[in-house]
C-alpha cells in the first residue's frame, strides 16, 4: 500500500469515499504529490481512505496504491459521509488530522496555510468559500448556493461564527478531532455542524482560511433528496446541544511562530480548557488532553491576518 514511514506520522488526512473508483486515483495522485513536496512533512504524512460501503472498485484502488505517501484503507459499512469521516478520524493517531473530499474540489495550496496555523497552535482550521479572499468557480445551481448560505446562517452560533460549515476541507489538533469524532452522531451531510459544535463546546476557537474551490461533477448531495434530512439532523444537533451557544470570534488568539519553527516537533504544553478532552475506546489514547492555547498572551499579540466574514 505505498511508501512506508520510518517515523510516526505528524499529519493524517482522511478521505471519505463512496463509489469513487473513477475520481479517486487522480485525487490521490494530487494529494500524495502535494504532501510529498512539503519539506517539513517528508515521510511524516499519511492518507486514510474510508471506503463507505462502496459497490465499485474503490477498496481495490487503495489496497493496490503505490505512491510517495502511505495510503491505507479503513472500511465503514454505515452509509453516510459523516459516518465515514468519523471512522477515519477515530483511526488516526497523529498530532494533526483533517479530512477532504475525494474530488479535491478545494485546491491543495490551502494545505500550506492550514499546516502553518496548526503548528502555531490553532486547534481547528477550516476552508471557507465565503472568505473574502476565496475564489469560487462554478458553484452549481443558484438554489444550492442560496440553500448553503441559509443553512450556514442558521448554524453559525453552533460552530463559532464561521460563515461556511460545509466546505470539505477541515483540520484539527489530533486529540481534539478524535474526541469530537467520538461524540459524533450525525451520519449525513450535516455532520460538519455537529463536529465543529463539539470542538467549540470544548473551548476551541475556529480559524477559517481562504480557498480556491472548483465545483466538481458527480456530487452525491441533492437539494431535492437531502434538504429535509439535513433540517431534521440540525434539529437533533440543536437538541443535543441543549442551549444556544455563544459565538466565538473567528480571529487569531495565539502568538505567531517564526516560519523556521513551524515544522518542528509539536508542542506538548498543556492548557486547561473549559471542558477537558477525555478519550477512550478505539482512539488509542486515554485521560484528559489540553489544547495548545495561549489566550493569556493574546493581549501581547499583534497579527497581520485580517479575517472577513
Amino acid at each position: 500500500m505505498g511508501t512506508r514511514r520510518d517515523r510516526p506520522a505528524l499529519l493524517e488526512i482522511v478521505v471519505p469515499a463512496f463509489n469513487e473508483a473513477d475520481r479517486l486515483p487522480a485525487g490521490l495522485d494530487l494529494l500524495c504529490a502535494k504532501l510529498a513536496g512539503l519539506a517539513g512533512l517528508a515521510g511524516r504524512a499519511e492518507v486514510i481512505v474510508v471506503d463507505n460501503a462502496s459497490t465499485d472498485g474503490t477498496a481495490g484502488i487503495v489496497e493496490s496504491w503505490d505512491g510517495p505517501v502511505p495510503v491505507r484503507l479503513v472500511r465503514c459499512e454505515r452509509r453516510g459521509k459523516g459516518a465515514a469521516v468519523r471512522a477515519g478520524l477515530l483511526a488516526t493517531k497523529a498530532p494533526y488530522v483533517g479530512f477532504m473530499d475525494a474530488d479535491m474540489a478545494t485546491d491543495l495550496a490551502a494545505l500550506d496555510e492550514a499546516i502553518v496555523l496548526l503548528r502555531e497552535g490553532r486547534p481547528v482550521v477550516v476552508g471557507s468559500r465565503r472568505h473574502g479572499r476565496s475564489v469560487v468557480q462554478g458553484y452549481a445551481l443558484p438554489v444550492r448556493r442560496l440553500g448553503a448560505i441559509t443553512f450556514n446562517r442558521i448554524v453559525r452560533d453552533l460552530v463559532g461564527g464561521i460563515p461556511d460549515t460545509q466546505c470539505g476541507f477541515k483540520f484539527f489538533y489530533g486529540p481534539l478531532g478524535r474526541a469530537a469524532a467520538a461524540d459524533l452522531h450525525t451520519a449525513g451531510f450535516s455532520f460538519d455542524v455537529e463536529l465543529l459544535a463539539h470542538c467549540v463546546r470544548r473551548g476551541a476557537s475556529v480559524t477559517d482560511i481562504p480557498v480556491v474551490w472548483r465545483d466538481r461533477p458527480g456530487s452525491t448531495f441533492s437539494v431535492r433528496r437531502h434538504s429535509l434530512q439535513c433540517l431534521l439532523d440540525l434539529a437533533r444537533i440543536r437538541a443535543r446541544a441543549g442551549v444556544r451557544l455563544p459565538v466565538i470570534p473567528v480571529k487569531p488568539n495565539l502568538p505567531m511562530v517564526p516560519l523556521r519553527a513551524v515544522f518542528g516537533e509539536p508542542s506538548t504544553v498543556p492548557v486547561v480548557l473549559s471542558e477537558p478532552i477525555a478519550l477512550a475506546g478505539p482512539v488509542g489514547l486515554s485521560g484528559p488532553v489540553g489544547l495548545s492555547n495561549a489566550a493569556a498572551l493574546a493581549e501581547n499579540v499583534h497579527t497581520s491576518r485580517a479575517k472577513t466574514g
